[in-house]
Formats: structure tokens, sequence, C-alpha cells
């Protein structure tokens, strides 16, 4: 498909929807499947905002923080040095976005699940 391709964040759909035992990231039909019915129309808000949180929840550990916010961004703008961002512009974006000190409710520094889903809840265009 030519859709996940383009995707910057194909590997990190394909290693939340794999139940490879080898953990090598590969989909079964099933796991495909799985993924079309989460990014299909019918599925629920609740659904997509989990998907979404794990997708961009890049080292795993159940919350969004900075070095999460990082890599999300990296994804967006490239890998390559020539469109990274720089310590000090990657550190201007994360400071004038306020993403993380609008979102975390509780004030511990993270994003956890509800929080995301408090915020994405709010976005008209999520789903």
């Amino acid at each position: 498909l030519p859709c996940p391709q383009a995707n910057p964040f194909q590997h990190r759909i394909c290693h939340v929807f794999s139940t490879s035992e080898a953990e090598d990231d590969s989909m079964s039909f099933e796991d495909f499947l799985d993924m079309l019915s989460v990014f299909s129309d019918s599925a629920t808000s609740d659904v997509k905002s989990n998907y979404a949180f794990r997708i961009f929840d890049f080292d795993d550990d159940g919350t969004l923080d900075r070095k999460d916010l990082e890599q999300l961004v990296n994804c967006l703008t490239g890998q390559s040095e020539e469109s990274r961002l720089s310590s000090a512009e990657m550190e201007q974006l994360i400071q004038n976005v306020r993403i993380l000190e609008e979102s975390d409710i509780d004030r511990d520094g993270t994003i956890n699940l509800s929080e995301f889903q408090h915020v994405v809840s709010r976005s008209p265009d999520f789903a």
C-alpha cells in the first residue's frame, strides 16, 4: 500500500500492530486487518486515540515525555541531517507549542493515555 510507505510513522505503526513473538515488527494478516480496522472511519475515537498514543510513545513506557515529543518531531521533519532540527530549534519548538504544559493535567511532567485522550477529544480533526 502506498499510504503506509509514505507515512513518517510507518515503523512505529508496524511495531504497535505487530503481534510477532520474534519482536521484529512483522505483521501477520490478522495484524494488518486490525490496523485497517483502527484506521477506518468506523473505529471509535477511543480506539483511535489509544493506538495513536501507543504510536507516539516511542519508548513504550506508557507515557509521552519530552524525548517522545522530540522523536515525533524528528519523524515529521525527516531523518536526514539537513532536515533535522538543531537542539536549539527543537527546544524552541517544544517550549512554544507548550504541549507538555497544556496537556499534563496531573503535572507529573508526562502525558498519560487519559490526558492524551482528553486533549484529542477537543480536536474535531483527530478522527
